[in-house]
């Protein structure tokens, strides 16, 4: 089966909203097993909404149209969708008092054109329990079904989850199961991972199940995605749960975590285990750090604070710092140290380089140091890109390299 994805709005093609739904809709529609072979973006233009559609279900079983569906003139969408299935709009009163429902829980009035998203293509069906005030369109034509949805991402992955998806599983007849699991690296470029995992794809796209596939995320790290299918759930999860171990065997202690573990939440998680506390001094990364590890660890568990020292003044008269060696590797030393024994922790972070010297050549030379009772060292990494890439690519650099460390003492503990 086969489901494209059409975006609606003049401002996605402008630039002022970047599409990342139909991202995420291609990601979920891959994870059930259904073919996605184009996404389309068009403006709030009438013709052109239903010229793009038409197209759309001409090579696909199913469309699913994001956007157009509020209160003001540019939204649109239903009347298209009520011109390519040849139908009238009907009001739906049981929408309507949804919708002022939530403007009185609000306390505040209903502006009328509200009353707009009331209208439903005739033999259309709105997706229920609808978390906003635009609802969700089931719209069957022959025999195939087009999808609306609202561009508001929380309210159309609302809807997705819980009946567009499980209504298309049911259209393409699948009786197995499919799951898949994200394992998320950092330390190898793209190619180099392509490379080590080469063998085992060439061999895994022989079989057909399970599939592996790369995703380079950034900041994030890169990602494979391993999928299975299978008969039942626990058969699809021993699929994926060997390939799992197949991978890690062949990318080492690239894998930092896996599904929604980020760098962060997995330093947390070995800090808490270790039972060790962190602080540290961020100049190039200007406190992105801190604001990671502060989102992982609201209540300061084991991450004590922080110290942005931009000034020279500052890191001298609050660090002891002399200021003509940030962005060195003795300076990096100092600075880790200097956290520690600020915050009284068992470990201090440090980041400083050439980004942060006045006047200094800037090719991206950064030195990430660690300091706890056994001493302090420093990893000097050239990082890419501009000084918000190389201010970006410091943090995750600098709490990879914490994680290995901490992995080794607690294998040295075993």
């Amino acid at each position: 089966m086969r489901c494209e994805v059409v975006a609606i709005g003049t401002e996605l093609l402008l630039g002022q909203i970047i599409d990342t739904n139909s991202s995420w809709i291609g990601e979920q529609l891959t994870q059930i097993g259904i073919d996605s072979l184009y996404q389309t973006k068009v403006g709030d233009n009438h013709s052109r909404i239903v010229a793009t559609i038409k197209t759309a279900l001409e090579r696909s079983d199913a469309v699913i149209c994001c956007g157009g569906l509020g209160p003001t003139q540019d939204d649109i969408t239903r009347e298209a969708i009520a011109e390519i299935m040849g139908v009238k709009l009907v009001f739906n009163t049981s929408i309507a008092e949804t919708i002022k429902e939530m403007f009185a829980s609000r306390g505040r009035s209903m502006p009328d054109n509200n009353l707009k998203q009331a209208e439903v293509p005739e033999g259309a069906s709105a997706i229920p329990k609808q978390p906003g005030t635009a609802p969700g369109l089931i719209c069957p034509t022959g025999n195939k079904v087009l999808y609306a949805v609202p561009g508001v991402p929380y309210e159309m992955h609302q809807m997705m989850k819980t009946a567009i998806l499980p209504d298309l599983v049911s259209r393409a007849g699948h009786k197995g199961v499919i799951k898949s699991r994200v394992l998320k690296t950092w330390g190898y470029s793209e190619s180099r991972l392509a490379e080590l995992l080469e063998n085992r794809i060439s061999e895994l796209d022989e079989a057909g199940n399970p599939t592996i596939a790369f995703l380079a995320s950034g900041i994030e790290g890169l990602k494979v995605r391993i999928t299975a299918k299978g008969n039942t759930e626990a058969e699809a999860t021993s699929l994926i749960r060997n390939e799992e171990e197949n991978v890690r065997n062949l990318l080492g202690d690239s894998v930092f975590g896996t599904d929604n573990e980020t760098m962060e939440s997995v330093i947390i998680s070995l800090l808490k285990k270790s039972g060790l506390s962190l602080s540290l001094v961020e100049i190039t990364s200007g406190g992105i750090a801190s604001t990671r590890l502060s989102a992982a660890d609201p209540f300061g568990e084991v991450f004590c604070g922080s110290i942005v020292p931009r000034s020279s003044s500052t890191s001298k008269q609050l660090l002891n710092v002399p200021h003509n060696i940030i962005g060195t590797s003795e300076g990096a030393k100092q600075l880790a140290t200097a956290a520690r024994e600020l915050f009284k922790t068992d470990i201090g972070l440090s980041t400083t380089g050439e980004h942060d010297v006045v006047g200094m050549t800037k090719t991206g030379q950064t030195y990430l140091g660690i300091a706890d009772q056994n001493g302090t060292q420093v990893e000097q990494v050239k990082l890419p890109g501009d000084y918000e890439r190389v201010r970006q690519f410091s943090v995750i650099s600098l709490l990879n390299a914490l994680r290995l460390s901490l992995c080794k003492k607690n294998l040295g503990s075993l």
